[in-house]
């Protein structure tokens, strides 16, 4: 079953942000768009690199008005642990969410239960809660938080634009479609 279109469901969790450790919960995605990134586990290895491509993004997605969560299985102690023993990981400033009861991980859909780590989950999130992409990419396989910002510029346009759609490789200020009857077999 689809999760796009739906609101995030109810959690609590703790997390580690800007060296204190906060709580968070679905209510922390709202009023804003927010990008939740689950990923496998700390202490690993493509792990770390993507999260620092997020990092390195944090500012533009700021500008976006999109706060950012990172998730693992693991708790909000081992991210603080990481955070101060990783040069790419202590530059973090978003909330590194603990999911130690794989609750959030479930919720998103992203838990394999055999290994009880998160799949490489992406999911951005409108300032009402409802998740709007979700991309799931295999354990070997990084993200691209470029990829990222460009999504969710297309999210945002045709939020504020209805009855527009963006095409393939959209770019802010290119053009974009109205569906009608009349582009039916035109495209």
């Amino acid at each position: 079953m689809s999760l796009i279109g739906k609101e995030v469901q109810p959690f609590q969790a703790k997390a580690f942000k800007n060296g204190e450790f906060i709580d968070v919960s679905e209510e922390s995605m709202k009023g804003q768009w927010s990008v939740v990134c689950f990923y496998p586990a700390d202490f690993s290895f493509v792990c770390p690199t993507e999260l620092e491509d997020l990092q390195n993004n944090y500012d533009a997605l700021k500008e976006l008005g999109v706060e950012v969560f990172s998730v693992s299985t693991d708790t909000h102690f081992v991210h603080k642990g990481w955070h101060d023993s990783s040069e790419k990981i202590n530059k973090i400033e978003y909330a590194m969410i603990g999911d130690p009861s794989q609750q959030i991980s479930r919720n998103f859909d992203v838990l394999d239960e055999e290994s009880g780590l998160a799949d490489r989950g992406t999911f951005i999130i409108d300032p009402d809660g409802v998740i709007q992409t979700v991309e799931i990419n295999a354990g070997g396989i990084g993200r691209d938080a470029d990829n990222l910002v460009g999504k969710i510029k297309a999210a945002q346009y045709v939020r504020s634009n209805p009855g527009e759609v963006c095409p393939a490789k959209w770019e802010e200020g290119t053009d974009t479609l109205t569906p009608s009857l009349d582009l039916v077999g035109k495209i």
